[in-house]
């Protein structure tokens, strides 16, 4: 998975993990935060996971660890911008 599939990945973690986020609608957090929280963590995961060496470029473990990264991030990132 190149930079293209990470940043594919981060969009659609991002959207889902708004669209599904039971807070969203108490507040309105926002989309674009929420894609851009996806997109974020998901790079920093891909480029976490290079420099330490848990994996390189496009091997099965660099999916469930962008995924999950960009998940969290996404849910903690909705949760706090709805609270406000």
């Amino acid at each position: 998975m190149g930079w293209p599939g990470v940043i594919v990945l981060g969009l659609a973690v991002g959207l889902a993990g708004w669209w599904l986020h039971p807070l969203r609608r108490s507040r309105g957090a926002r989309l674009s935060i929420a894609l851009l929280a996806g997109v974020a963590a998901a790079a920093t995961a891909k480029m976490a996971g290079n420099v330490s060496g848990l994996f390189h470029d496009g091997e099965t473990l660099e999916w469930p660890v962008c995924t999950g990264l960009a998940l969290i991030a996404v849910a903690v990132t909705v949760g706090l911008s709805s609270r406000r």
